[in-house]
């Protein structure tokens, strides 16, 4: 991978590590102040004011911390260097962190400090006027840091975060080159020079104008880290930070052959994170979100009402339940059963009452070939019984003799709505036009009417009066 493309890669992970932690961040800041006792013995006593979908603003969430270590002109990835040997060098800063979410948050770093390195010339190749260079730098920088992996004990809060980071920011430096062996041995360097452009040229004594030169120029830091819990506000950092510069002359070294090439340097460092806040609050960066939900499990209050949901719960299932019971499993539920205990096997309707048939030479049904007698039908059926034939054979025969007109009036029982039983006689009367129409009798010499379960001649509240009522009548004019 080529420096292009790891600043890029660089530069597009720090965006998403801000994009996902400002997302992260987006809950209440409403503080909650219940107090939950931990009741399980296998964990650490304590209580804690927060909960799990409490907010941000029940926990410490700044902190400040300082730091120092060594640096170095080579990485732990590797890449090219023009420089064979590294001389260790100190390095030091001070952070600013705002966490935003359990695993993430913003941290602002200055730091300071020397990058130095030499040239072997041992090893039979001459590097002339270069034997080994020095930097003074000082840096800003805005990264994310996220909290890849956390070590807890006895499920309680976590003691150990592991961490990377991704930012970027300003480096500000001057480069500087020991031009001969006596002078490194001596720590004597020169300032690198610049042309009139600002540019660096060559090794040698700076001018009166531009021979101190400071330049700036992007860096981007990307690191890994673990962090120990001292205390809940004090926390021992160690990490270590490769630094990419977006500029040639880092390592007072500047190739025209090669303007492309960037340097780096390396940061391993140990520090001390100061987090500030009330008491009352824990910090937000060792928190253990599932700890957290499992301690509100225990919360007395919350039990009571589980417990209380479960009550209602069944007692629904119980009502559901008794909805359903039918004692004497006719199809119709007990609450619904106008009709209990019938005989098992029977027929029965919608309340649960046996539905009596009439025999084919019963009186409550007409089937003899009398002309206008009554049409009888089946419980919600507009279909005409073939017992019905003869009547009907018989009343077409008289209307295509007199030529007469005739009224259908269509009737039903009291079963169901009024609307569906206005339908339903309706559909009667029709049937018995269709018949007599196509029996040859004029189809503008028979009206339909329907009266729906009105003008009942037998008792609605038995089966046998139910019978009479679900029927066709004719008035001839």
């Amino acid at each position: 991978m080529n420096y292009s493309t790891l600043k890029k890669t660089a530069a597009l992970s720090f965006a998403a590590l801000l994009t996902a932690g400002m997302v992260s961040a987006q809950d209440s800041t409403k503080t909650v102040t219940t107090t939950t006792t931990v009741a399980d013995t296998t964990m650490s006593s304590g209580t804690t004011t927060a909960k799990v979908f409490g907010g941000r603003g029940q926990y410490k969430t700044f902190s400040i911390g300082i730091n120092a270590g060594v640096t170095s002109p080579f990485l732990a990835i590797g890449g090219t260097n023009e420089w064979t040997d590294a001389d260790i060098a100190l390095g030091y800063g001070i952070s600013l962190r705002s966490q935003l979410a359990h695993s993430f948050g913003l941290q602002l770093d200055v730091h300071g400090g020397k990058v130095k390195g030499h040239n072997d010339q041992t090893n039979g190749v001459d590097y002339g006027q270069r034997w080994g260079y020095s930097t003074n730098f000082y840096s800003a920088t805005l990264s994310g840091i996220v909290n890849v992996a956390t070590i807890d004990y006895i499920r309680r809060k976590n003691a150990i975060n592991f961490f990377i980071t991704g930012g970027a920011g300003l480096a500000f430096y001057k480069p500087s080159i020991a031009i001969s062996k006596a002078d490194y041995n001596a720590g004597v360097y020169q300032f690198y020079r610049s042309d009139a452009n600002g540019d660096p040229t060559t090794i040698g004594i700076p001018d009166g104008t531009n021979g101190k030169r400071t330049v700036k120029e992007l860096i981007i830091p990307i690191g890994v880290g673990v962090k120990f819990k001292l205390t809940d506000a004090v926390a021992l950092n160690l990490g270590y930070t490769m630094n990419f510069i977006d500029g040639n002359n880092f390592d007072g070294s500047y190739s025209p052959a090669k303007p492309q090439a960037r340097d780096k340097f390396s940061y391993g460092y140990a520090g001390l994170e100061f987090t500030l806040g009330g008491k009352g609050k824990p910090n937000l960066d060792w928190v253990n979100p599932v700890a957290m939900m499992y301690d509100e499990l225990y919360d007395e209050q919350l039990r009571r009402e589980v417990e209380a949901l479960k009550t209602r719960v069944t007692n629904v299932e119980n009502a559901v339940t008794d909805l359903k019971k039918d004692s004497d499993g006719d199809g119709v539920a007990d609450q619904f059963d106008k009709c209990p205990n019938t005989p098992a096997g029977s027929v029965v309707d919608g309340s649960g009452c046996v539905i009596v048939f009439p025999k084919a030479d019963s009186t409550m049904a007409t089937t003899t070939g009398t002309a206008y007698s009554n049409i009888q039908f089946e419980f919600d059926s507009s279909v005409l019984r073939t017992s019905s034939y003869p009547t009907l054979d018989a009343t077409s025969a008289d209307l295509r003799s007199t030529g007469a007109t005739v009224q259908v009036n269509g009737y039903a029982s009291s079963e169901g709505t009024a609307a569906h039983n206005m339908s339903l006689s309706r559909d009667r009367a029709n049937s018995v036009k269709t018949y007599l129409v196509n029996s040859g009798v004029t189809a503008s010499k028979v009206k339909v009417k329907a009266f729906g379960e009105t003008n009942p001649i037998a008792d609605n509240s038995t089966e046998e009066g139910r019978v009479l009522n679900r029927r066709v009548a004719f008035a001839k004019k």
